[in-house]
């Protein structure tokens, strides 16, 4: 399984995040941890994702990017995981 790490940077509405997290669950991956700070005075928000599927990242990439609140998203880094199984 791959892990993928996201930046997404948006406008802070109450229902945000909550979009966020109901993409990243439509499009087939799991959220490994997230950070989510405000910016400044401003009414923005950053969202740090790290999630984990089989799928290519750039389903999820496109999705984001499509929200309306959402004004940036950026790929950081890609990691293979080994999941052991008993």
């Amino acid at each position: 399984m791959m892990q993928h790490q996201l930046a997404v940077t948006a406008r802070f509405r109450p229902e945000t995040l909550e979009r966020v997290l109901r993409v990243v669950r439509h499009r087939g991956f799991q959220v490994c941890s997230m950070n989510m700070v405000t910016v400044g005075n401003t009414d923005d928000i950053n969202i740090e994702l790290t999630v984990a599927s089989l799928r290519p990242v750039e389903l999820l990439f496109s999705q984001l990017s499509k929200l309306v609140d959402v004004g940036r998203v950026e790929i950081q880094q890609q990691t293979t995981t080994q999941q052991i199984r008993a």
